[in-house]
């Protein structure tokens, strides 16, 4: 196997673990803790900058899985903040809120990513990644508020 098909592989093991550790279904009856989202979302950003621009499109494969995964977690904290009545319905509206506008962001970042090449692909990759870690915050901080 020639150096260029092992870099392949080994980007694609990366790639697959990424997934399986930051997707992985919780435990029955466990509780995500802050700590928890902390380290899946840097098992993410490390992934993300495990990508060489030539995989691009894996990398932004990868990264639509993400937001998308998040935006699903969004709308069951938006189910949750609709049960609330109130001032406190007001609050958790307000959490929602943030957390909407942080993947839009994570998304125009995600699609910069997409058109960067070249010298502007690590800048472009770390945009999104860190805009991916605020969308991850923010959602903790907000699951946190409306749970409690």
């Amino acid at each position: 196997m020639d150096s260029t098909a092992k870099l392949r592989q080994l980007g694609l093991a990366v790639f697959a673990a990424g997934l399986a550790t930051a997707f992985a279904p919780p435990h029955a009856g466990a509780q995500t803790t802050a700590k928890d989202v902390s380290a899946k979302t840097g098992e993410a950003w490390d992934t993300l900058k495990a990508y060489t621009v030539d995989k691009k499109n894996d990398a932004q494969a990868y990264g639509r899985k993400l937001v998308s995964d998040t935006n699903q977690e969004i709308k069951a904290l938006e189910r949750e903040a609709g049960k609330a009545s109130g001032e406190v319905k007001a609050e958790y509206q307000r959490e929602v809120k943030v957390v909407k506008a942080k993947s839009t962001k994570a998304v125009k970042q995600l699609d910069a990513m997409g058109k960067a090449s070249g010298e502007a692909w690590g800048e472009a990759k770390d945009g999104f990644a860190d805009a991916y870690r605020d969308l991850r915050e923010a959602y903790s901080k907000a699951k946190a508020k409306i749970k409690n």
